[in-house]
């Protein structure tokens, strides 16, 4: 029950309220809304934990989408689809903006549970860019829908086909939103089967159709087209298929650009210059990984943890030899780079940034918070260690 804990220790009390009075669930125990945070919190709490089973495990459930969509990561996503963000900024926090529009808009909120699993996996093993004709409008016309549907229905043998369309937008480096079209596919699966007890206690096995999830956005000002799904192979068909049914226009595969990394300018010291304004302290080298240009078969690793109190440039010219020994005959093939912020507020300490790069096109930004990767990217851009390319989808 750690969720429905922490549900209900962040939720304030007149959100908590909203949630029962909504929903219906009975609470066996009288709770005060108007007594303090803490004894609100106990009672409810307790309230909950003598519930039956039933509607313990609905407020479960329900706790369990809502704190999904609380971190800074859901609440992007949440922004992201709705029309009036002033209905969002004037909640207490996180976690009373989700169970807002989780009671509120409750499909808008699946939108953004929806724009969460996309930008999650954006870049990873699941992730594919495509380039199209740019200025289309996707259609939502029913017999578009249901043709793209069909078209579904054949490639993976599903009777069911559900499909979100839906305006969204996305952050990018340069401060300002894109607006992007997102469609969302949910697709029945093969039978399979599982184990669960009947009602007699007994254990048995029972057949189901599992549901898989996949999504897809276009971005009208550019032409991309970015598709999530866990089998590869179906990634450019369903491009296909969004090209042919929903936007009227020829798909010729024509992949995205891939990102491309260049480490040259770590290989002499670098000052990594920064605006003020994004309240960054310092930015170190902690890692450099080396290959000599007369071998493939050698490599060297310097490492200069945070207590050394030097650059790692001073560290290789110690230990390598002097004057600048990795400015020649070497070519850097990863770094490891900690981008240290000032402290906020009456934090002691400010937070760290760890990016690792690996060349030719390796990257773990997409593992980093919206924020983190709006920073990184800008920097990376300005260091020269990212390649920039017009079509390459940003961040």
């Amino acid at each position: 029950m750690a969720s429905v804990t922490s549900f209900i220790r962040n939720m304030p009390a007149s959100s908590l309220q909203a949630y029962f009075d909504h929903t219906g669930i009975a609470l066996p125990t009288t709770v005060d809304w108007t007594a303090p945070e803490p004894e609100v919190v106990r009672v409810a709490l307790r309230a909950v934990d003598e519930m039956d089973d039933e509607a313990k495990a609905r407020v479960l459930n329900d706790a369990e989408r809502v704190s999904g969509l609380a971190d800074d990561a859901g609440q992007t996503a949440l922004y992201s689809v709705v029309d009036d963000r002033a209905l969002l900024d004037v909640l207490a926090n996180g976690h009373a903006r989700s169970l807002w529009m989780f009671l509120n808009a409750p499909i808008l909120f699946r939108h953004a549970e929806e724009v969460r699993f996309t930008d999650e996996k954006r870049r990873g093993r699941s992730w594919d860019g495509f380039i199209i004709e740019a200025g289309c409008t996707v259609s939502r016309d029913p017999v578009a829908i249901d043709a793209f549907k069909a078209s579904l229905r054949t490639r993976f043998a599903s009777a069911n086909v559900h499909v979100d369309v839906f305006e969204r937008v996305r952050a990018t480096f340069e401060g300002e939103d894109c607006d992007l079209v997102q469609i969302t596919v949910y697709r029945e699966g093969l039978p399979d089967d599982l184990l669960a007890f009947d009602d007699g206690g007994s254990l048995v096995r029972r057949a189901y159709r599992p549901v898989f999830e996949a999504a897809m956005t276009y971005e009208p000002a550019t032409g991309v087209v970015e598709v999530v799904a866990s089998d590869r192979e179906s990634r450019a068909e369903m491009a296909m298929f969004l090209a042919r049914d929903l936007l009227g226009v020829d798909f010729q595969n024509e992949k995205v650009p891939v990102r491309r990394y260049d480490l040259d300018v770590l290989l002499s010291p670098f000052d990594f210059p920064t605006d003020l304004e994004d309240g960054i302290e310092r930015v170190d080298v902690r890692l450099l990984r080396l290959m000599p240009l007369d071998t493939v078969g050698e490599r060297v690793t310097l490492e200069c943890m945070a207590k050394a109190g030097r650059t790692i440039w001073s560290m290789a010219e110690e230990r390598l030899g002097p004057g600048n020994p990795i400015d020649s005959g070497w070519v850097a093939t990863q770094a490891k780079l900690a981008i240290k912020f000032h402290p906020k507020g009456d934090a002691k300490r400010g937070r760290t940034l760890p990016l690792t790069i690996t060349m030719p096109h390796g990257c773990n930004l997409r593992d980093q918070t919206e924020e983190e990767q709006l920073i990184g990217e800008k920097y990376l851009r300005r260091w020269g260690i990212l390649a920039d390319d017009a079509l390459s989808p940003k961040f």
